[in-house]
């Protein structure tokens, strides 16, 4: 094998083609909503970590747990990287009619790029947030609710952080 590029080779590069059963596929018997999605600070500095925080609430008739899922997309990047990028998930157990807030940090690895070494590009970066992968077509009502960071400074090795 000579040539090593996922690209056309695992759902994360397919492009607009949906995988089958993607991550966090699954019923449940209640449903949840997504609300208050906040990135703390909405611009950062290049090797700086990223709070974020989002309210789900049980909006069902009996308790749940629900996979709570972060996913990163760069929004232009100097290789090619995946459409969207799962970097934080959490199983959380939520009482019918109850809310609760989660926090996360997504720290600057999570960011890094490969280009014959980890490094780190300043641009404009989407976080979606909910119990779905972005664009993901269900039966029944859900989520995702996305918001923009911006990361200033110039390209560096990740290690120079």
């Amino acid at each position: 094998m000579e040539n090593y590029t996922m690209e056309g080779r695992t759902y994360r590069y397919y492009g607009q083609e949906a995988p089958l059963y993607p991550f966090g596929y699954g019923l449940s018997y209640t449903t949840f909503r997504y609300r208050d999605l906040v990135l703390s600070p909405p611009v950062l500095p290049i090797c700086a970590n990223l709070t974020v925080s989002v309210v789900l609430g049980n909006t069902g008739q009996r308790d749940g747990e629900e996979v709570v899922q972060l996913y990163l997309r760069w929004e232009q990047s100097s290789v090619p990287v995946p459409r969207w990028q799962l970097v934080a998930f959490r199983r959380v157990a939520v009482l019918a009619g109850q809310e609760t807030k989660l926090s996360f940090q997504v720290v600057a690895e999570q960011r890094a790029i490969w280009a014959q070494d980890w490094h780190l590009e300043p641009g404009t970066f989407t976080l979606f947030a909910g119990g779905q992968q972005p664009g993901q077509q269900t039966r029944v009502p859900s989520e995702v609710l996305s918001a923009r960071f911006t990361v200033t400074g110039a390209s560096r090795p990740l290690r120079g952080c």
